[in-house]
């Protein structure tokens, strides 16, 4: 399993320190949770803070938007080079475009199902696709109860990777902790994205080891 602590969590007062923290805590992927305060109501960071952010990590930037307006945040942040950028399917009219400028850019595009979206919505998709974000809360906030159908909505995406594009992976954020992450494990789930348990635990590196199931 591959771990991605969220940085929303973090205290952002030492935000230098909590980065190489968890880089050096054995963490694969640095998610950055970036929100417009209109397709979600809260607001964020952009790219400035992102750009230090950027400078200290040592592990690859994981960028997920939860904006209404998509090609102008990917403009922003794709001068920071992060390896993924993901995008919400019900804030896009043309994600095939989204998908094609972010390869063209040198990013991995991937999609995100909020809770109520079903996997078929995205059956035409998934062949252009490096991840797919599964999440298992409603995004906005950290720090909320894990919505358990989320491991059945994994196992209904596995199948359709397996037949579409198995190198896609899949991912699930909101709510992860060493309690629910070997279900994860055994629906298929690649990546895990965790806020809260990494970043409230007394040892970072334990906490992310224990997701590495």
């Amino acid at each position: 399993m591959l771990v991605a602590p969220s940085i929303l969590s973090a205290d952002f007062g030492i935000l230098n320190e909590e980065i190489k923290a968890i880089c050096d805590g054995g963490c694969d992927l640095i998610h950055v949770d970036v929100m417009d305060g209109h397709f979600v109501p809260n607001m964020t960071i952009g790219p400035v803070v992102v750009k230090s952010v950027a400078k200290i990590a040592t592990k690859p930037l994981d960028v997920h938007l939860m904006v209404e307006d998509n090609n102008f945040f990917i403009d922003l942040f794709a001068p920071l080079k992060p390896e993924y950028i993901s995008f919400h399917i019900e804030s896009e009219k043309h994600p095939h475009r989204i998908i094609q400028k972010l390869r063209a850019l040198g990013i991995k595009p991937a999609i995100v199902l909020n809770p109520h979206f079903n996997p078929d919505s995205i059956e035409y998709l998934i062949e252009d696709l490096d991840m797919v974000l599964l999440m298992s809360v409603n995004p906005g906030f950290g720090g909320q109860k894990f919505i358990s159908s989320v491991v059945e909505k994994a196992k209904k995406l596995k199948e359709l990777i397996n037949k579409r594009n198995p190198a896609c992976l899949i991912q699930v954020d909101g709510g992860v902790n060493n309690k629910n992450i070997q279900e994860l494990k055994d629906a298929g789930v690649d990546v895990v994205v965790a806020g809260s348990y990494v970043y409230g635990a007394d040892n970072y590196a334990d906490a992310i080891k224990s997701l590495k199931v």
